[in-house]
């Protein structure tokens, strides 16, 4: 997307809804410009009249007309700061809830790609950047060329002669200033990839932290987290220096400037062609000018920032998914609940070989199946087709004989609920955890559920019971009670479809048995594939697939396999008759 293009967008989508402000914001610009030429201009009746002249009349007039344009000047970039920063905060809210729905939106396996970390500081680094484009560069290019305009005219008004000679310092300034915004672009670039390393490293560390303790690696993270604080520390210092080397070139074109004014200056006084009461106006204008000038010199470089950020922003926003409804997509509907995978295949990328080959699965309506197989066999890939979490490469997978991809995911996902070992929980109450899946749930309907799970003996003993805070992930929660609250959950959205990913895997026996009690009462009626990783939970299983390397080796029941399949007796062998 060239600049033009991105310019385009960003005021189409986000600056446009705020014209009226930014009009506004304008508006008392042309105040702050015009009080600080009228600064400038007084000071030639103020030398002439009471320095030169003696002119004691207007010793109270002028410097009242001073302070009144001061004040001027001061009210009303106060003003005009206030209209953009309600401008800027606004523009930032809109593009943040622009990248968060579409990163909510957006397909498992495109999120799957990025590391969280490197989101997060798009969200905050890069909006940021934007925001500044929009607001800061906007409200200073509107006050500060109209500021440099009025000294100007002061300026050419005092004498044409020192104004032409005194353009001369734009153009170089320009000069100087374009050559440090290419800079800036990359510079900024390459501080944004430093602080998304920065963020995806902490995500990591705050998450494991207790893999760092137990493995005594305090000292080795220590050094890791300065290591990126270094790398972005440095280019920082490269932000910061190329901001700042706008400085010494202004104040030398300005010494520069200055010096050769009050040589020529010299000498239009010598042959009466200008007043030393112009000159200290023009000087004064031509000083006061110096601030407008620089600010607008930087702007190039405020730009770049904004401009590398949105190219990084913008197709985030733009996002669009690969798995979503067709034109013709109907509802789902679900009576019996059984499942059919017709030559399926699947894999994560395109440089990647089949996670899932050709594959063929019978699920039976309102009865528990099995998945069983080693690490890595695509076990948990054929839970996530189900709900349409990816894609698959070719066939078909349909609910009572309708295709999924015929079907509106909003309604298909509405029949499914998902239990998981990786137990997600949100850092809120009990009761609004449990209520997730289902936002109009009573008091009584989350206490049932509760009960049901086996979570309400715990749930009374905490502190404040069902309005007890969990933490982060569930961080003041056992690995059981929070695997009884995401069953809970479960439970509450009444679905046909249940998928268990390893439910047990992680826990102790009494805690499993606990478990099991719960899900039996989550599944019982409905159609249940689980994926077992210890075969206790389903030897009761109406049938049980055996996947290996994205096949499907044999089926049946679990006595069946026990003597149709090698794999599978060495299983349970392991597991059942240690």
């Amino acid at each position: 997307m060239n600049k033009i293009d991105i310019f385009k967008r960003l005021y189409k989508d986000y600056s446009k809804k705020y014209l009226h402000l930014i009009f506004y914001s304008g508006l008392f610009s042309i105040l702050v410009a015009g009080s600080t030429s009228a600064i400038a201009w007084l000071l030639d009746p103020a030398i002439e009249k009471i320095f030169l002249e003696k002119d004691q009349t207007l010793l109270i007039f002028i410097p009242l007309l001073i302070i009144l344009a001061f004040s001027t000047k001061g009210i009303s970039l106060y003003i005009a700061k206030s209209f953009m920063i309600i401008v800027a905060e606004e523009i930032k809210k809109k593009l943040q809830i622009d990248m968060i729905r579409s990163l909510i939106r957006a397909d498992t396996q495109s999120i799957d790609k990025k590391h969280t970390g490197k989101f997060i500081s798009n969200l905050t680094y890069d909006v940021q950047h934007i925001t500044n484009l929009l607001s800061t560069a906007v409200l200073s290019l509107f006050k500060d060329s109209l500021t440099l305009i009025g000294l100007l005219a002061v300026m050419f008004f005092q004498n044409w002669k020192l104004a032409l000679i005194s353009l001369i310092m734009i153009p170089l300034a320009s000069i100087a200033s374009k050559s440090l915004g290419k800079r800036m672009h990359k510079v900024a670039t390459e501080a944004q990839e430093k602080s998304g390393f920065l963020t995806a490293y902490l995500v990591e560390l705050f998450k494991n932290h207790k893999i760092t303790k137990i493995f005594q690696k305090e000292n080795f993270e220590t050094q890791r987290a300065d290591g990126h604080l270094d790398q972005l520390m440095q280019k920082n210092k490269k932000i910061t220096t190329v901001l700042i080397r706008m400085s010494p070139i202004m104040e030398v074109l300005t010494g520069i400037m200055i010096a050769i004014l009050i040589y020529y200056s010299g000498t239009l006084i010598a042959n009466n062609e200008i007043k030393v009461n112009n000159f200290f106006s023009f000087l004064a204008a031509m000083m006061l000018a110096y601030q407008p000038v620089r600010a607008l010199s930087t702007l190039n470089m405020v730009v770049n920032q904004g401009l590398s950020a949105a190219n990084r922003i913008l197709p985030i926003v733009d996002t669009k998914n690969s798995i979503k409804d067709k034109n013709n997509a109907k509802d789902i509907d679900v009576s019996e609940g059984s499942i059919k995978f017709k030559n399926v295949s699947f894999k994560y990328e395109a440089n990647e070989k089949n996670v899932l080959n050709n594959i063929n699965l019978d699920f039976e309506g309102g009865k528990m199946t099995a998945l069983v197989g080693h690490s890595g066999s695509g076990k948990s890939t054929i839970l996530n087709l189900i709900p349409r979490f990816y894609q698959p490469e070719k066939g078909d997978i349909s609910i009572d004989n309708q295709s999924i991809f015929d079907t509106k995911i909003i309604s298909l996902r509405e029949q499914i609920s998902l239990v998981s070992q990786e137990t997600t929980l949100f850092d809120d109450t009990i009761k609004n955890n449990i209520k997730y899946a289902n936002e109009d749930a009573s008091d009584e309907e989350i206490k049932k559920v509760a009960i049901l799970s086996n979570s309400d003996d715990f749930i009374q003993k905490l502190p404040n019971k069902y309005e007890t805070l969990i933490g982060e992930n569930g961080v003041r929660l056992s690995g059981g009670e929070k695997q009884r609250i995401s069953i809970a959950r479960a439970m509450i959205k009444k679905s046909s479809i249940i998928l268990l990913d390893e439910a047990t895997s992680s826990l102790d026996s009494e805690t499993e048995n606990k478990i099991q009690e719960a899900l039996q009462t989550l599944t019982k009626g409905k159609t249940t594939i689980v994926i077992a990783h210890r075969l206790s939970t389903i030897l009761n299983a109406n049938n049980i697939y055996l996947i290996d390397n994205g096949k499907v080796i044999e089926n049946g029941k679990h006595q069946d396999l026990l003597y149709k399949s090698i794999m599978y007796k060495n299983f349970y062998e392991k597991q059942i008759q240690k």
